[in-house]
């Protein structure tokens, strides 16, 4: 249904500050798509490489004040509550935009790579709604923290069923991503067509047509951290695009 790999053309954003910051990545995409593998893959191959990396999840500015309150409301069952989805993206998502250019996340300089963001929250509540916070936020996606390169990741279902069966305990939100095709369809159309251009460049991989290690060394060649290799003509159903981002 989806092109394996999808490069959006970068994008000249206004910085918030002047102040240089270190590089932020983004890995985002449903439950058993392969988020948590390739974060795996991607801090392996940088640390192999000698550059410095941080793992980080949830909100960016160093001291959210309303992030511990958040963790308390059930996000496994936000796919069916409006309450949620409109609690993480205004006291959540948008105060963190507001608070990263005075508080950032602590790096010392190192690249930062996050594990989910705001995208997938929209994405949720468009797909398991479309709840009215959602369908705003869509509409407000730039406000929100852009990242250098965002990766989102998808897989069919039967691939994220596979997976899924492998863990010990599935989530109200797990096992809805697996059960429900069309809210799967509707996640990830959200993530492709609507959110994806809200960052400088997009990279979107079929988790089960690369390993772990391509896609890593895909996205860390795009963000200039590994030199480009030596260009080839992709074959199967690997393909490399560039669509037209409105300005």
């Amino acid at each position: 249904m989806y092109t394996s790999l999808w490069m959006a053309g970068q994008r000249r954003r206004r910085q918030p500050h002047p102040r240089p910051r270190p590089l932020r990545l983004l890995v985002d995409g449903l439950d058993g798509s392969g988020k948590t593998t390739l974060v795996d893959a991607l801090l392996e191959m940088m640390a192999e490489h000698g550059i410095e990396a941080v793992r980080h999840r949830r909100m960016l500015a160093q001291h959210h004040p309303l992030d511990e309150a958040l963790k308390r409301l059930h996000l496994s069952k936000q796919y069916r509550s409006s309450a949620v989805t409109g609690a993480y993206l205004a006291a959540g998502f948008a105060l963190d935009r507001l608070l990263v250019p005075f508080d950032p996340p602590r790096c010392e300089g190192a690249v930062l790579v996050q594990e989910g963001y705001v995208d997938r929250t929209i994405a949720v509540g468009l797909a398991g709604g479309p709840f009215l916070p959602a369908v705003l936020a869509l509409w407000a996606s730039r406000y929100f923290v852009a990242f250098d390169v965002a990766v989102y990741v998808h897989a069919g279902v039967d691939v994220r069923r596979e997976r899924m069966a492998a863990r010990e305990h599935l989530d109200p939100g797990d096992r809805n991503s697996i059960d429900d095709s069309g809210f799967a369809d509707r996640f990830n159309a959200a993530l492709l067509h609507f959110l994806g251009r809200r960052h400088r460049t997009l990279l979107v991989f079929d988790t089960a047509l690369h390993t772990p290690q391509e896609m890593a060394r895909q996205i860390l060649t795009t963000a200039g951290l590994l030199p480009s290799p030596t260009l080839t003509v992709p074959s199967g159903p690997a393909a490399v695009l560039a669509p037209r981002i409105p300005a």
